[in-house]
């Protein structure tokens, strides 16, 4: 019955020109239809203060009725159709702001997060480090006696000695000090991130256990190297396919999760300072910002 219902809605969209719009969020979704009883109750409550003490006779009632049934579907279309467009939300978490767009990291102009693996490799090769992740953009930017001195540097930086996991001896392409995820190391505007492991085959993977440490051990390091600047960090975590356990976790659930490790870590990015997630736009169909605003701005 439900279904019909949507799918008889659904073919009355072209009428209203909404039949090519991305449809992120469902007809009846019930984030759209706790909003929408809200406004309702809000237009009724005023309706009804207006026309207090007026005496009046409606000639044409049905008339009324229609309208008034014919506006207030207008007005749950117009919350259906603002959910599906959204492209940019704040929200407020730890009494600090967070802005969730779309767009390239690289154009930020504070600190911007890049993830590496455990072992902080530099090398662009498609098969330690591929060329098309922002990882090995990152990377291909620099020059090559650039890249000399940042490993270097990582290799004698004491914060990452303190944070040393182990040595990986066996290892024979790459580097072989494995680093504990979540650490970070600052290069100029960069927070460079160990955020995965590698297998022997040089495969990133992170169990969720691993995910969800690496998240709060990142803002523990966040919040020592943060300088009251604000932070721009890609969607973490979501180009490791192999994330063990949860094969199917979505991109909406990683931004989620994202979202919940910062709320439970307390750190604060004090104002006028504020964090941005700054996601693909080709992430723009699997990303349900509507959703992620009525969750998080109830929180504080």
């Amino acid at each position: 019955m439900k279904k019909k219902r949507d799918q008889d809605i659904i073919t009355m969209l072209p009428i209203l020109g909404l039949n090519n719009m991305i449809k992120k969020v469902d007809l009846f979704d019930k984030l759209i239809l706790k909003q929408f009883a809200e406004i309702v109750s809000v237009i009724s409550t005023l309706e009804a203060l207006l026309l207090l003490g007026v005496n009046y006779q409606i000639s044409q009632p049905l008339v009324a009725i229609g309208v008034n049934l014919l506006l207030l579907i207008m007005v749950y279309v117009a919350i259906w159709w603002h959910a599906n467009k959204l492209k940019k939300i704040s929200i407020t978490a730890n009494k600090s702001t967070i802005e969730i767009c779309f767009g390239d990291i690289f154009d930020e102009k504070d600190f911007k997060v890049i993830a590496f693996n455990e072992y902080f490799d530099t090398i662009v090769d498609d098969v330690i480090i591929s060329s098309t992740s922002l990882n090995g953009i990152y990377l291909n930017k620099l020059k090559t006696d650039t890249i000399k001195k940042l490993d270097k540097d990582i290799e004698s930086d004491a914060h990452l000695k303190d944070n040393i996991f182990e040595k990986n001896k066996e290892r024979k392409k790459g580097k072989k000090i494995k680093y504990i995820l979540g650490t970070i190391f600052k290069n100029d505007q960069f927070l460079l991130t160990a955020f995965s492991h590698f297998d022997k085959d040089n495969r990133a993977y992170l169990s969720m256990a691993d995910f969800i440490g690496c998240l709060l051990k990142f803002w523990d390091e966040v919040d020592i190297k943060n300088s009251g600047h604000s932070i721009s960090l890609p969607l973490l975590g979501s180009g490791i396919t192999r994330l063990k356990e949860y094969i199917e976790i979505t991109d909406q659930e990683i931004l989620e999760i994202i979202l919940w490790t910062f709320f439970v870590s307390r750190i604060k990015i004090t104002h006028p300072a504020k964090l941005r997630i700054i996601l693909s736009p080709s992430k723009i169909e699997k990303i349900n910002l509507y959703k992620i605003q009525s969750l998080f701005n109830k929180k504080n």
